[in-house]
Order: structure tokens, then sequence, then C-alpha cells
């Protein structure tokens, strides 16, 4: 569409380093529809280096964990309304929220009730956690723009008016991913095979599943002749406690695992197989077309309250397989899922040496990968970020019409 759009003053609020490269992108795109806007809110530095005035720092927002949340909420609330005054003052043109829901759900109903059009940009897991939260979000948000696919039927369903605008990551990751440069970049051998482990990000996830994934890489290792097994951590946080768990473990190492800082993406790109954790992790795997094994575990009062409720509407976790179902790709589905108390190194170790020990079943799963990724792109010439502002544009002329 590509839309030219006058003069306007177009709000944005992200609340993270995730939703400040969604936002980046989208200014970027915004600027060259309108290039006389003035972009005001709250953003990082990749969103003030396209122009945006941030009226107070991210990092105020950046908050995670329940406990971390209930601790700074009087302040969260204080600012949210101070920013919700100060947004019904400057009247904008549109107020887009990007990810954040708890923060921004509640901004964007008060600006929506004071006339001023909203768009939410990033669904919750509408899909996955209470499919009746789409009647709230559309309550909020004039427009919501989603990185899935499969997500605007569920909010149809509900009335709201949400658009596919592609995932970012999808444009990020090549068709086909480098496999010998990564392993040149973290001085792995061309010709051995390789795990990836990837226990999560977070401090709770090491401590949760550290333990169970080193055990079912060793396991993993002392069956695979020459294996190398490969930790990408997030932080030096994560390295110091995975680094601790290899101290203490029992277990004999073929070949000691390469622990690095960083690197999560060229960890999967040289593997052959990667052993990971539920999350976003897991589309970043398919998206390097990578065959995998997912685990994950919560707390157990956490999970039973879930079940008891019925927060949870879906038997599969995996993002991959979430969209081969949607996609009408899951017979069978691409990822060996355990969940809970299924989630054990034993069962790890054995769903990966069983992806290890079949090339014919890693060919057909990388298949399915590849047209995942083509899913996920609305335009294979353009990006996410111009499509979310086309759907931002659209709503703005749209309601200028009327």
């Amino acid at each position: 569409m590509n839309q030219t759009m006058p003069g306007k003053t177009i709000a944005v609020i992200a609340g993270e380093e995730s939703g400040d490269q969604l936002g980046g992108d989208l200014l970027a795109s915004l600027r060259q529809r309108c290039p006389q806007a003035r972009f005001v809110g709250i953003g990082g530095r990749r969103m003030q280096a396209q122009g945006l005035e941030s009226w107070y720092d991210m990092a105020e927002l950046s908050l995670f964990g329940l406990a971390e949340v209930l601790r700074h909420l009087p302040r969260l609330l204080r600012l949210r309304r101070q920013l919700t005054a100060r947004l019904i003052a400057a009247r904008p043109d549109v107020v887009i929220g990007i990810d954040a829901p708890d923060f921004n759900l509640g901004l964007e109903r008060r600006l929506r009730e004071a006339g001023i059009r909203t768009v939410h940009y990033v669904s919750p897991s509408v899909w996955a956690w209470r499919e009746k939260r789409a009647e709230k979000i559309g309550r909020s948000a004039d427009r919501v723009l989603c990185l899935f696919p499969m997500e605007p039927p569920i909010y149809a369903r509900h009335g709201v008016d949400a658009r596919f605008v592609g995932h970012p990551l999808a444009d990020r990751f090549p068709m086909v991913g480098d496999r010998t440069g990564a392993r040149d970049a973290l001085g792995l051998p061309h010709d051995v095979p390789v795990l990836a482990v990837l226990p999560g990000s977070r401090g709770s996830e090491i401590e949760r599943l550290g333990a169970i994934f080193l055990d079912a890489a060793a396991r993993v290792a002392a069956a695979i002749p020459g294996l190398r097994v490969v930790v990408p951590a997030a932080n030096a946080r994560v390295h110091a406690r995975i680094e601790a768990l290899l101290g203490r473990s029992g277990r004999q190492w073929p070949v000691p695992p390469l622990l690095v800082d960083g690197h999560a993406h060229e960890a999967m790109l040289a593997a052959d197989v990667v052993l990971l954790a539920s999350g976003t992790a897991t589309l970043e795997a398919m998206l390097a077309k990578r065959p995998m094994v997912v685990g994950y575990r919560v707390s157990p009062i956490s999970y039973r309250i879930a079940r008891i409720l019925r927060m949870l509407t879906t038997d599969i976790y995996s993002l991959p397989n979430v969209l081969a179902r949607a996609s009408g790709l899951d017979h069978p589905l691409p990822v060996s899922e355990r969940m809970q108390d299924d989630c054990t190194a034993a069962h790890l170790a054995d769903d990966t040496l069983a992806l290890f020990n079949d090339s014919e079943r890693r060919g057909r799963i990388v298949t399915t990968f590849e047209q995942l990724h083509r899913a996920l792109r609305v335009d294979l010439d353009g990006h996410a970020g111009d499509a979310a502002a086309d759907a931002v544009a659209e709503l703005m002329e749209r309601h200028r019409a009327q």
C-alpha cells in the first residue's frame, strides 16, 4: 500500500528491548510515509534514532516477574496516569502500544474512551490462554497488529479488527542458514555432529531446567561418538549458573561442552539438533531450520492453577507446533515436546537421540520449517515494519475519510 500521510502526531509506547526494536522498524516505515510526522511516547535507543521524543525512560517499564511488578506497582500506576493525561492533552492522531499488555492495554482503553484512535502491536497469546481475552483487547484497541497468521481469525470471532503484519524475526533469518560460517564463528569442526543446548535466559528457568538439560545432553554425548555440545549463555549471570551446574554434575563428558557468551543464533545455525526451553527461542530455531526437542517446567502450583482454571486452551506449547497445526502441517507435529513432569533428562535424551538417528525425519522437519518461515512473512520483498506501517496508515486514513 505504502500510503503517504500529511504531517501527523503519532504516539508510540514500548516497554522493553524487543518492543523498541519493533518500534524502530515501524517508525522508520512511518517516516517514509510521513516525513513531517512527530513521534512521541516511550521508547529506547532504536525508536529515538528514528526521531521519537521519549517522555519517560523506557527502563521504568522493563520489569520481569510478578514480585518485581508488584513492588513497583504504585509507581507504574502513577506513570500510566501521568502518561494518559499527557496524551489526552496532546491529542495525537493515533497511539500505538507495542506489546507490554499489562501496561499498554489499560492505557489504550482510557485513550480510546477519550476519543483517541489506538493500535495494539503484538497480540497476547490468545491462541493459548483464554481466547475470550480477545474481546477485552478489542475494547482497548481500534486495531490489533498480529505477528502470527492464526491470530486475526480468533479476533474476528469476537468482532475485533486485527491484521497479520508478519513476524520481524522471519525477515532477519535467511531461508538457508550458513552452518559453516556459524561453526567457524564458534570454533567448531565442520565434520562432527553438534547439539545446541538452550535451557532458558532467565535465572528461574536455569534453576528449573539447567540440570535436566545438561544431564540429557551428557546422555546424548555418551551415545554419539564425537558429539560437540555448545551452550550459549544469555548473560553473565546465566553463564555463571550454567558453569556451576557443570561443575556439580557427576557425569563424565567425552568432550567438555562449549559454554559461550551470547551467540544463540550462531549456536542454533551450527547445530544438527537443538535442545531448548519453550519460548521465543523455539521460533528462532525454526527459522534457523534446525530440528529441535523442547522441554519446559513451571512451578507445580502455577501449573495446577492454570489447569484448574482452564486458562490453557491448547495441548501443544512450542510455537513451531502451534504454527504447523494452524497451517494444516501437523501430521505429524514437527517438534518433540516434553512438558512439566514429562520433562526429564531421560525423555529429552531419548527424543534428541531419535532425531540424530533419523536423517529422513530431520529432512522432513526442515521442509516444514521452510514452509512455516514463508508463512510468517506478509511480503517476501518487504518486511514486518512496512506491513505494520501500512495498517496504521490505513486506519488513520479511514478515520479521516469518515
